[in-house]
């Protein structure tokens, strides 16, 4: 299954780890197929690099030990695909859309009820309790 992290949920791992945190990652890079996009890795490293400098390291251990696919998101992405109130998670739906991914994990409440098809909208919680 193809399943893509959010930023939220990515820098929570890397920086909050937790038992629940470490399931998480663990089964999506033994069990599944891991697709971040580029837009998420851009945020993930502008984040770490504004709030928590000391960090850098453990990103970059991170993203060079995990396997995953990255996916270009477009700089322009076509508009009208879905709506959602915060515009600055348009590109990161808009990459898991287009990209084919099963399962979009996160924890920003703006994401709930967009009723889409796919892909599966769902917190680490409900993965861990699903899949």
């Amino acid at each position: 299954m193809r399943v893509m992290i959010d930023t939220n949920i990515l820098m929570s791992a890397l920086l909050f780890p937790s038992r629940q945190m470490n399931a998480l990652v663990f089964k999506i890079a033994t069990e599944h197929h891991l697709v971040l996009s580029s837009y998420i890795v851009d945020e993930l490293l502008n984040v770490v690099r504004r709030k928590f400098k000391d960090k850098m390291e453990a990103v970059d251990l991170l993203l060079s030990q995990i396997p995953y696919e990255l996916v270009y998101t477009p700089e322009h992405p076509k508009p009208g695909l879905f709506e959602i109130r915060d515009e600055k998670d348009y590109p990161v739906l808009y990459s898991a859309i287009t990209e084919n991914v099963d399962v979009f994990i996160t924890g920003d409440r703006d994401f709930d009820g967009l009723d889409l098809e796919r892909p599966e909208v769902i917190s680490p919680a409900g993965f861990l309790e699903k899949y």
